[in-house]
């Protein structure tokens, strides 16, 4: 935790009059209300954490095949002696591990595209894969049956059109406690084998790109990708080893298998979600289940500072300045009104508090985005107050009439 927070501290410095970047939230180097974990918790909201998912599992992937990599060149032995059919379709695809295998690009050489560990310091990349491991196992594995990992059922449900669409999925406004398919940590207890490539290639594709109903994936939950991304069978097995050239073929294409899928998620969620979220936490502190209560309340408590002035004038109570004790109710109806429209509650950011779910709030440490934060809370503060005196003025004012 100590080096977590001094990471952090480091990053602040550097934000003190900027927004994060995508990379950063990824990375895990920004504070609440804009740290990882609140967007994890955005994007549940909206049905959409497999997405997040996913991108965390294929990053603990390929530090899986990195690590793997690391202890055969530990060992003494040439990536291309202990996995001769990987080095060779490497050296003429391209692979995103081409630094650690010792491979040197040759002239013509086909290269992989530019990923998202090629945009990251050392730092940076150290910082993602304990935010892959650190989400831990919330849900097991879906078990592979000896059935054709690609068989699939008659009648295939309607695929979503994009990465964050909710078609298909249960509202998730009120139900906060949808299943959550987390990263699954893997063991590390021993040294890592081929086999264990395979199984979490297996375990990703089940969980995330199978078909829904796919023979052995009842828990799976298909992520939307292009048609030429998706991947529509897993012929291996992580029980047996490949032994036909074909088996060894495919098993050679395990460490770059879902690159350019997690590219694609990254850049998905860099383009769509992410911004979305920082409108939500850098510009409001409130959920939007919050926010909806605090409309309900705002108009119950309107109408009855409405009924109460209304009664005072055609009542002609006496004396008139007991009019102004109206500034109470309208003041509560007002503020919570105002709340919603901005989703910010003044109240709560002078405080130095964000809420992270509805009613339960986290404190805010980003530089900038407290600074953002406390100017629009003055801001509603001040509308607040005017709208609140122009409507109590308005009914002391007005002469009474008794009817």
């Amino acid at each position: 935790m100590d080096e977590d927070q001094r990471r952090q501290d480091d990053g602040a410095d550097a934000r003190k009059n900027r927004l994060p970047s995508f990379t950063e939230v990824l990375s895990r180097r920004t504070r609440p209300p804009v740290d990882l974990f609140m967007f994890y918790l955005f994007l549940q909201r909206e049905g959409s954490e497999d997405i997040l998912d996913f991108w965390l599992d294929v990053q603990q992937h390929e530090n899986l095949c990195r690590a793997y990599f690391k202890d055969v060149r530990k060992s003494g032995r040439a990536i291309r002696d202990d996995w001769p059919e990987y080095w060779d379709y490497a050296r003429r695809r391209g692979s995103i591990y081409g630094t650690v295998v010792g491979l040197n690009p040759q002239p013509g050489t086909k290269r992989s595209t530019q990923s998202t560990g090629e945009m990251l310091s050392e730092q940076d990349r150290h910082n993602l894969a304990a935010a892959g491991d650190e989400k831990g196992a919330r849900s097991p594995s879906p078990r592979m049956t000896s059935t054709s990992p690609g068989t699939a059922v008659a009648t295939e449900p309607p695929r979503s059109t994009t990465p964050f669409s909710l078609a298909g999925r249960t509202p998730t406004l009120f139900n906060m406690k949808r299943a959550s398919r987390a990263p699954t940590i893997i063991p590390r207890s021993s040294a890592i084998t081929r086999q264990d490539l395979i199984a979490s290639a297996e375990r990703i594709y089940f969980r995330y790109l199978s078909p829904v109903g796919t023979v052995g994936s009842n828990e799976n939950h298909e992520i939307y990708l292009p048609p030429a991304l998706r991947i529509h069978s897993f012929p291996l097995n992580s029980a047996q080893e490949p032994k036909s050239q074909s088996e060894m073929n495919i098993m050679a294409q395990i460490p770059d298998m879902f690159h350019s899928q997690k590219e694609y998620c990254f850049r998905a969620m860099e383009q769509d979600a992410f911004p979305r979220f920082l409108r939500a936490k850098a510009f409001g502190n409130l959920t939007p289940v919050s926010a909806l209560v605090r409309l309900i309340v705002g108009l119950v408590v309107l109408w009855v500072g409405l009924a109460v002035g209304f009664s005072l004038i055609f009542l002609d109570v006496q004396p008139k300045s007991k009019r102004f004790f109206l500034f109470l109710p309208y003041t509560v109806a007002i503020l919570f009104l105002i709340s919603h429209q901005y989703e910010l509650d003044p109240i709560l950011v002078f405080f130095g508090r964000s809420e992270s779910t509805p009613f339960r709030t986290l404190p805010i440490r980003e530089p900038y985005v407290k600074k953002l934060l406390l100017g629009r809370a003055i801001w509603v503060s001040v509308l607040v107050a005017a709208c609140v005196a122009a409507l109590t003025l308005i009914f002391w004012a007005v002469p009474g009439h008794r009817l």
